[in-house]
């Protein structure tokens, strides 16, 4: 009798998992900033026209930049908390817009104030949360349908578990081939970068 795989099933509804609630203040921002905001206001508008041109996910890759940090902009990294709040500007005077409860979400940040940066989720949510939030480490998420995770980087190798759309885990390294090295829950192997958010097209990293 054939064995079927083991399948990692994505425990949770995105939408309440990863986007608790929506807060609508907008109208309280001008009076809760004060004049001192307004100033930070300014600058905030400033970067957020500059962060305009930085692009889509799939051409990043060729528009990178050094931001204030040293970093390059934009990159991925992940979420270091189980509950992050997006916030509408770069400072805690700005309204919550999102409240995230997914440990090692990946994210790209794609612009930086001061300890604050800017992020875009997989859906292409933008808004701000502080770096004490985010971590370097990389992580990814499987996207589209079930998918299977090879134990080498082609799909003739021997297949080694299937993961539900949703699912996280560790991005432990990339090959020109639009491989990635994946590990879920302690199971170590290969899947195709199509089949996961968390990468550039054309990133090569170990």
């Amino acid at each position: 009798m054939k064995k079927s795989l083991m399948r990692l099933p994505f425990a949770g509804d995105k939408k309440s998992t990863l986007r608790l609630s929506r807060l609508s203040l907008r109208p309280r921002i001008i009076g809760a900033i004060g004049i001192v905001g307004m100033v930070l206001c300014t600058q905030f508008l400033t970067h957020s026209i500059r962060a305009k041109t930085l692009g889509t996910a799939s051409g990043d890759q060729a528009q990178r930049k050094i931001g204030p940090s040293g970093l390059p902009l934009p990159r991925f990294v992940s979420f270091r908390s189980g509950k992050v709040n997006m916030r509408a500007g770069p400072g805690s005077r700005y309204p919550i817009q999102w409240i995230y409860q997914r440990r090692r979400l990946p994210v790209e940040i794609i612009d930086e104030f001061d300890t604050w940066r800017q992020i875009r989720d997989w859906q292409g949510t933008i808004g701000w949360v502080h770096q004490s939030m985010l971590k370097g480490q990389r992580s990814m998420m499987v996207t589209g349908a079930v998918r299977t995770i090879y134990d080498d980087p082609e799909t003739t190798s021997r297949p080694v578990v299937q993961a539900e759309a949703g699912v996280i885990g560790e991005l432990e390294s990339c090959n020109i081939d639009d491989w990635c090295q994946v590990e879920i829950n302690d199971i170590s192997g290969w899947l195709q970068r199509n089949s996961l958010y968390g990468s550039y097209q054309g990133e090569v990293f170990d």
